[in-house]
């Protein structure tokens, strides 16, 4: 029993669990309670909740009202716990792939991934298309430009600085990047042009442009997590591992995205640097944490970015703004020189235009540093071959996947139908136990990481340096006990047995990414952030299996709302599959592009209009 009664869950022993379409299983939809704040509003509420005893009182009456206590800090649990999300090596069998050789470099990967691409025209993207229909380039369409001497890799960021100044300024208002230093920038591609002149590029990445959210270390730029403060704290050094493998390919970093302040928050907003908005609409939230490398990927400023993917934080931003969003399984890359605000659930990911993309971005940051017996060696897809891949199992619950607005779930229903015909794959009916436990649960764990990772700088540092919207979230993070963390890596035991079983007669388990499309930005946010509990738990929905259970996943655009914004179906696979969901995604990819509509603010940089 809590301090005010409330009654704790009793769980069952996870195998008992009924896992099959006619469980009897509870699902609740997340029972958020807590009105939007902004503004003034916010202020008043951190003053409060900052106050000796008054504070505790209300943080822990929040907890209570939002079943954190109920299902997670005082619940009494069978399995014991399981502290981290690392998956030993299985043999798992994969359709149409090529067996990367160990040892190779980052360029030679990409060469790999290169031979497993399919081939396409230039004419194919554009032919009789309308002029509002959505047309990307590619690496390779950058490649072969630079290549053929089309253009360079000079000109490219030209145009790339230029686009960046104008939507940076007063009238667009973009806030894509924290730190752009078109010195630099301009010197990356005059070493790319020099070896495209002499014949030596590294790789079809060379010249390319990468954005890197600010939450991974890329010279000559602080990281700075989305704060004031954190880049002066903890100076960058080097670049992180992901940073230096795309380097050695010869990827032009095109500068640090913006980011939700310390990845604490789902809208993207950041009083500190601008809040990111959504290319289809600038009055729409970019989703965050990765809102400017999800933002800048839509806006074709970039075919790839990278992002840190901590809970949905890649794949929802994503969604919401119409790109892929790729999170490998956990320890598939390297988290050297990623801020270590999550040790157990974040990792780097990548947000890609296309899925192509996302598999040669992929091939070169990926950590073959670890011995075999830790981590099994790359797959490759062969997309040229995804139209014969056969006896694909998709796992649906059909009440947490219905959970979310009529536009998504009608566009995935159609989205899974089409796949159904095309390819004969199958669906299965199954449930998913215990849901909104794992979303606390998981809460409860990146809440207490981060709070422990930010200890020696939080303790030094003034409140007023940090948002007002991330100060409600670092107090409650720092009012969660022990035993609530314990007890959520024991929710982290019995999901993880959970999604085992599952994997057993299922590829894939698949969902919407997001319960809602993105929502309006709203000024009385801009300065102080918000507090919008509801929005933010429908954003989340849909996420969390990916982090707390550090399986892979990717998100791919299937269509848009009554209104035109994106929406993003997730594949959620087993354990080192990654290549089966880039072969999946890359078949809806192809069954669902025809008809996408371009952004609102949208650049070309090939200039082939």
């Amino acid at each position: 029993m809590g301090l005010f009664g409330s009654s704790a869950k009793v769980y069952r022993p996870a195998p008992e669990v009924d896992l099959g379409p006619g469980s009897g299983e509870l699902y609740i939809s997340p029972n958020v309670k807590a009105p939007r704040v902004a503004g003034l509003l916010v202020k008043i509420f951190v003053w409060v909740l900052e106050m000796p005893i008054v504070g505790w009182v209300l943080l822990y009456i929040l907890k209570k009202d939002n079943l954190i206590n109920k299902l997670v800090s005082e619940a009494e649990i069978p399995e014991p716990p399981l502290f981290t999300s690392t998956h030993r090596w299985e043999d798992t069998p994969e359709q149409n792939v090529s067996l990367t050789k160990p040892g190779l470099s980052p360029a030679e990967r990409v060469r790999e991934a290169v031979d497993c691409l399919p081939t396409r025209l230039e004419s194919t993207l554009a032919a009789d298309a309308p002029q509002s229909s959505l047309k990307r380039w590619t690496i390779m369409d950058f490649s072969r430009a630079y290549s053929s001497g089309e253009t360079t890799p000079v000109q490219v960021a030209k145009r790339f600085l230029a686009a960046v100044k104008e939507s940076s300024g007063p009238t667009m208002n973009m806030a894509f990047f924290i730190s752009c230093n078109p010195e630099d920038v301009l010197k990356q591609a005059e070493e790319s042009t020099l070896r495209y002149q002499t014949g030596t590029p590294l790789s079809v990445m060379d010249g390319v442009l990468v954005a890197v959210k600010d939450e991974i270390d890329c010279l000559p730029y602080p990281t700075t997590g989305g704060t004031r403060w954190l880049g002066k704290a903890r100076p960058c050094e080097a670049d992180a591992a992901c940073v230096a493998q795309l380097r050695a390919c010869g990827a032009v970093l095109a500068g640090k995205t913006n980011m939700h302040e310390l990845g604490a928050g789902t809208s993207g907003i950041n009083p500190h640097h601008g809040s990111a908005r959504n290319p289809y609409n600038v009055g729409k939230v970019a989703g965050g944490s990765s809102s400017g490398s999800a933002a800048v990927v839509c806006a074709g400023l970039c075919p790839v970015a990278l992002g840190v993917d901590g809970g949905g934080s890649v794949r929802m931003p994503a969604a919401l703004c119409g790109v892929v969003g790729f999170k490998p399984t956990a320890g598939r890359l390297s988290n050297a020189g990623v801020l270590p605000l999550n040790w157990t659930v974040g990792m780097a990911g990548i947000l890609a235009g296309t899925v192509e993309d996302a598999v040669v971005a992929y091939s070169a940051i990926v950590d073959q540093s670890q011995p075999s017996y830790l981590r099994p060696e790359l797959n490759l897809p062969m997309l040229t071959s995804t139209p014969s891949i056969s006896n694909v199992r998709l796992a649906k619950y059909g009440k947490w996947f219905n959970d979310s607005s009529e536009d998504i779930r009608t566009c995935c229903d159609k989205a899974l139908q089409t796949l159904r015909a095309q390819y004969g794959w199958e669906t299965l009916d199954v449930t998913v136990p215990e849901i909104e436990e794992m979303r606390l649960a998981h809460y409860v764990t990146i809440g207490s990481e981060c709070t422990a990772s930010l200890a020696k700088y939080l303790d030094k540092l003034k409140r007023s340096e940090i948002g007002w919207d991330v100060r409600v979230a670092l107090a409650v993070y720092g009012s969660f006990s022990s035993r609530a963390y314990l007890n959520s890596q024991r929710l982290r035991n019995r999901q993880m047995f959970f999604h085992k079983e599952i994997f057993k007669t299922a590829d894939v388990i698949v969902s919407p990414m997001t319960g809602v499309t993105a929502y309006t930005l709203q000024d009385d946010a801009l300065n102080s952030g918000e507090l919008d509990y509801i929005n933010g738990a429908a954003l989340i929905r849909y996420s969390i299996a990916g982090n707390f259970l550090g399986l892979p996943a990717i998100t791919v655009m299937v269509g848009q709302d009554k209104g035109g914004l994106p929406i993003g179906l997730q594949f959620i696979g087993r354990p080192w599959s990654e290549a089966t969901l880039l072969h999946i995604a890359f078949a809806m990819q192809e069954a669902c592009s025809k008809n996408h509509r371009k952004p609102v603010v949208f650049y070309d940089l090939l200039k082939k209009d």
